[in-house]
């Protein structure tokens, strides 16, 4: 759900910069009040293995369409709305500079669409009142389920919402809808199903690590710490190294609603500003579309989701020494 920027006017691309900036800011400002050790290394790794899902389009039966994980219900779940959330920011980040995958114009969008309703509507609004009195595995997997089909069908409509805005004729709002809630349904559907996969296993291994359950935890750890840690790499470099190579042809749910509604696979906009907005992402993407440059070779897709997830877990490792940095000079 990587909006282009053709998508978006320059006026609904500040506004929705500006929202997710202040997002972040204030999610700075909680994560710096917390002080535990083991959540930097799970940070990085977790947003690693959220690069790496992505990477891997599941085919929706019956449609033409794929989807992918957002991740932010996932992190969200582990790490807590505000960490999970600067995480999200992260793997977006690295997606659109290094493989310019959404556009640097639209990025604000992006993060608002795919990491905010996921790490806050999902983790406090859904996750957090289900896990109040305890987490069992029936309660992860109801959670996970209605958290990802309502908050992608949140990110869903406000796509529609920014397109309409930024004035984009050839999506009306009414058809553009129509089109774009029940494909990310579907989408949504099977997040969820992966999402409590995810979080089930990390509930049998070490269940403190899942957030807003401290309190009602009394299940004993399966595996040790590191062993979890070890576990959760090696899965993100398997998937993006590995099975990334299987991820589906057909195109992802937004595009795939563009291409029902204009017959185009994608709309273009050659204002000066685009030009410039895809002048500077050909500079930074190294890794354009998760490809090498030279080469057609499907080698370039395992490179990429390596290349990425050690970034995404370098950006993640640099969030925390500065806000651990922040903390110490406030003290």
């Amino acid at each position: 759900m990587h909006m282009a920027d053709a998508l978006v006017a320059p006026a609904v691309a500040a506004t929705m910069y500006t929202c997710s900036a202040v997002a972040a800011g204030y999610s700075v400002k909680k994560v710096k009040l917390v002080d535990d050790p083991k959540r930097i290394p799970v940070m990085g790794v977790m947003g690693a293995f959220v690069f790496a899902t992505q990477m891997i389009n599941f085919t929706i039966p019956g449609t033409g369409s794929s989807g992918h994980l957002c991740g932010g219900m996932l992190l969200s779940a582990i790490l807590g709305p505000y960490a999970g959330f600067l995480t999200m920011i992260g793997v977006l980040q690295i997606q659109c500079l290094l493989f310019a995958d959404g556009g640097i114009l639209a990025l604000g969008c992006n993060i608002w669409n795919m990491a905010f309703y996921g790490c806050f509507i999902g983790a406090m609004l859904i996750w957090r009142p289900m896990m109040r009195k305890g987490a069992c595995r029936w309660k992860i997997i109801a959670a996970s389920v209605i958290g990802c089909i309502v908050t992608l069908q949140l990110g869903a409509f406000s796509v529609c919402l920014e397109t309409t805005a930024s004035g984009v004729t050839q999506l009306p709002l009414t058809v553009f809808v129509s089109v774009m809630q029940p494909i990310h349904l579907a989408i949504g559907a099977v997040e969820g199903l992966i999402t409590a996969a995810v979080l089930c296993f990390i509930y049998e291994a070490r269940p403190e690590l899942l957030w807003g359950i401290n309190d009602g935890v009394d299940k004993k750890p399966g595996l040790s710490y590191k062993k979890t840690v070890i576990i959760l790499v090696t899965a993100a470099v398997v998937i993006g190294g590995g099975l990334s190579l299987a991820a589906s042809e057909y195109p992802d749910g937004l595009e795939w609603s563009i291409q029902k509604i204009t017959g185009e696979d994608e709309i273009e906009a050659s204002d000066g500003i685009y030009e410039a907005a895809a002048s500077v992402q050909e500079k930074t993407a190294l890794l354009p579309d998760y490809s090498v440059k030279t080469t057609d070779s499907q080698a370039g897709t395992s490179l990429s989701g390596i290349v990425g997830g050690a970034a995404v877990i370098a950006l993640c490792s640099l969030f925390c020494v500065m806000f651990r940095l922040f903390r110490r000079k406030h003290e």
